[in-house]
């Protein structure tokens, strides 16, 4: 039973008494807890055991109080159901060992059949929403970050393969963007029916594309997906990762109901760029949280500042956060966020009503 919903309410651009938070990669190698875990079992060993996965997925949310779990998965979990072999290499990331090379290769992907590939993350939903106080996001990697590993064959800088395809042979970019489209698709709506109340599209590495070959080559599936999962009542997020901030004003069609932010545009900027049609989420520099807790509560401080300006705001990190973050600014942060927020929008209401 869900007793706090804030970060819906935020999603829909609902009143709040607080800006809600959640962090991106929150289930993670900062808490020692977790790294104890990782000495036994790799991430995809976690995965394909349900209670572990829950139990993981439920950690942040109890040490630091955040309002949203987020699913403790990974986005290249559902390409082994359409026929991808890969493994999840410490220090490298994403190692796929039949990369996509050619029109043969994207032609051999098969179907995903989340039911029968990966009722173990089915299952991990559903625990969660029996065991969990707060909303549980589940999410999804979009095409092009997908594409990015499968046709590189591991993380990129340059994605020189995957822009020479995209380039070279748009018919066949187009077919795997539309395969892709159709697993998201599929996967994220399994997910719902098990029980998530709100995914989450990360597209991490979108921001290397320009402008204009972001609108050619992967907007209409991301278009596409959205408008296909519309009839579905849970918020949806589109995250178009790091340096994308001028990927923004393409975004305006797109149907989700909040857009995440990186740190190289202000809440406020991005905000116009999106045209004021969306929620939005985000956006302090991970490595902010090195610094001395002032320092963290400053910034945060403009973050919110600047979220509260008009209704349909969540704090978050504009990317995920890193190995070497600390548990207990962690926790200071959260309670900095709920505690500055609650006072400051409760000043405003009070302001407003003395007017009335």
């Amino acid at each position: 039973m869900i007793a706090n919903d804030r970060f819906l309410r935020a999603a829909r651009k609902e009143a709040i008494d607080r800006v809600p938070v959640w962090y991106m990669r929150q289930a993670g190698r900062y808490d020692p807890d977790y790294r104890k875990i990782k000495e036994k079992y790799s991430l995809l060993e976690i995965c394909r055991q349900p209670e572990l996965a829950a139990e993981v997925t439920m950690m942040p949310v109890r040490k630091l109080g955040v309002d949203a779990a987020i699913l403790y998965s990974d986005i290249m979990n559902p390409v082994a159901s359409i026929g991808i072999d890969f493994d999840i290499v410490a220090g490298v990331g994403p190692v796929i060992h039949n990369p996509i090379r050619s029109a043969e290769d994207v032609e051999r992907l098969r179907p995903i059949d989340v039911e029968g590939d990966l009722s173990h993350v089915l299952e991990t939903i559903r625990i969660l929403e029996r065991e969990l106080t707060v909303p549980l996001i589940t999410f999804a990697g979009a095409p092009f970050t997908i594409a990015s590993y499968l046709i590189e064959g591991k993380p990129s800088k340059s994605y020189l393969r995957t822009k020479a395809l995209m380039y070279g042979e748009p018919d066949v970019w187009h077919k795997l963007m539309d395969k892709l489209g159709d697993m998201v698709i599929a996967y994220l709506r399994s997910h719902m029916a098990a029980g998530g109340k709100a995914f989450q599209l990360f597209d991490s590495w979108v921001g290397s594309l320009a402008p204009e070959d972001f609108r050619t080559f992967v907007l209409p599936t991301i278009e596409r997906i959205f408008a296909e999962l519309s009839d579905l009542p849970q918020p949806k997020i589109y995250f178009p990762g790091v340096s994308s901030g001028e990927l923004l004003p393409e975004l305006t069609q797109v149907k989700a109901d909040v857009i995440g932010l990186d740190w190289r545009v202000s809440i406020t900027e991005g905000r116009r760029r999106l045209g004021g049609r969306f929620a939005v989420q985000g956006n302090l520099d991970p490595v902010v949280l090195t610094a001395p807790m002032p320092v963290i509560e400053s910034y945060a401080r403009s973050v919110i500042d600047q979220g509260i300006q008009q209704p349909g705001f969540i704090f978050n990190l504009g990317h995920g956060l890193f190995p070497e973050a600390s548990l207990d600014k962690l926790q200071q942060l959260t309670a900095y966020i709920h505690h500055y927020s609650s006072e400051t929008i409760a000043a405003r209401m009070e302001k407003e009503s003395n007017h009335v």
